[in-house]
């Protein structure tokens, strides 16, 4: 039997010669995109993009892209027509937009009532608080000394400012000493969530994929390593860590995506406090950094899970392929060709994995992620450091 695929209007959607597959339309033309569209090529997956510019890291490899503003309504239904789900690699489309596209009847994924949790994170707290689920102490404040009125209210100063929405990569979060470091949190005039300095041992990730009716499968918990608020490196599995602790996180995550009703991969990123506990600290309502691992260290990746999810198809298996994985990101530096620096890494280590995401080096900017894998933790975490440093020109050697 032949199934055709239909969209709203009745057309036929797919590849020349009667072969029908569905069309994603991914909102975000960066890394994320460009590796998600990566994963649904060998599924027969195509793929529709909403560009910033037709330089972006996505744009470049995808077959059929749309340059336009995602903040522009208009601008969003067209570039809808003609995909059968609309799903992101960001989390900035203005949410009442999300909303006016499925009023077109158009499937959004994860949709806009699930997504505003990602995108506003004074939502997010209120939510999670609502359905039981451990947090930082928090409220949003109004101005300086309403800060230090928050402050005041638990163990005192420091605590961390950010603003609700539009934060990220450590942009928008301020650990401040006194009120008067809090002026700046609020000079762009957008609300200010204040939340108490967690003393924590280290941030892990729990990261899971859920689709339209319901099935879920977590990936196991990992360690996320922050060097000046940006994701340097990650651990999978979290070394370490109780199975009782490792079990409750994925529990958590798996109820918030339920309780959310979030469609595709979700990212919980945790505190694991000094006295055994974990906290919520953000939500990520897409592909994510702590994730990347997935790619190469996972019978299926967090990409491949999330196009399965957003199609409604079965989820593939997140157990690990090895007993380590290790991650490491490839920051810009002062060396713009790392290409030259392939020869030494690949002679060096047969089995290592880069991923380059085709963006124009700048210093400290992520242009690309190295995996690798293997039964000692030492000797994997070494050998991705020494790729990823060697790539960013800050080993020589």
């Amino acid at each position: 039997m032949i199934i055709q695929a239909r969209g709203r209007a009745g057309r036929a959607y797919g590849y020349p010669g009667g072969v029908t597959f569905p069309v994603v339309g991914m909102v975000g033309g960066g890394q994320l995109a460009r590796m998600t569209h990566e994963a649904g090529i060998p599924l027969g997956i195509r793929f529709k993009l909403l560009s910033d510019t037709p330089q972006d890291s996505a744009a470049q490899v995808a077959n059929e892209v749309v340059v336009g503003d995602y903040r522009d309504l208009d601008t969003l239904r067209a570039f809808a027509q003609g995909c059968d789900v609309i799903t992101f690699d960001h989390e900035h489309v203005p949410t009442e937009h999300l909303r006016a596209l499925e009023a077109d009847g158009i499937p959004v994924r994860p949709g806009p009532d699930a997504l505003v949790h990602a995108q506003d994170k004074g939502v997010m707290r209120a939510k999670l608080t609502e359905i039981d689920v451990p947090c930082p102490r928090h409220r949003i404040v109004a101005d300086p000394a309403d800060v230090e009125r928050f402050a005041a209210e638990g163990d005192g100063f420091p605590v961390v400012l950010k603003t609700v929405r539009g934060g990220y990569d450590g942009k928008g979060v301020w650990v401040v000493r006194d009120a008067a470091g809090a002026r700046d949190a609020f000079r762009a005039g957008v609300p200010v969530l204040a939340e108490e300095k967690v003393d924590f041992v280290r941030e892990l990730a729990a990261n899971v994929v859920r689709s339209p009716h319901g099935q879920a499968v977590a990936y196991p918990v990992v360690e996320s390593i922050q060097v000046d608020g940006v994701c340097d490196t990650v651990i999978a599995p979290a070394p370490g860590l109780s199975p009782e602790l490792s079990a409750e996180a994925q529990r958590l995550a798996l109820r918030v995506a339920q309780e959310l009703g979030v469609v595709g991969h979700l990212a919980v990123e945790l505190f694991e406090t000094r006295d055994g506990r974990i906290l919520v600290n953000e939500l990520a309502m897409r592909p994510h950094n702590s994730g990347h691992w997935t790619q190469d260290g996972a019978v299926t990746s967090q990409f491949a899970n999330h196009v399965r999810a957003v199609l409604d198809l079965p989820l593939g298996d997140p157990r690990p392929r090895a007993r380590w994985t290790v991650m490491a990101n490839v920051l810009g530096g002062d060396y713009p060709d790392m290409y030259s620096a392939y020869l030494h890494c690949m002679a060096r280590d047969p089995a290592l994995k880069i991923h380059m995401y085709g963006k124009d080096v700048k210093p400290g900017r992520k242009v690309g992620h190295v995996n690798t894998y293997g039964d000692d933790l030492d000797d994997v975490r070494e050998r991705a450091a020494h790729a990823a440093g060697y790539l960013r020109g800050t080993i020589t050697e």
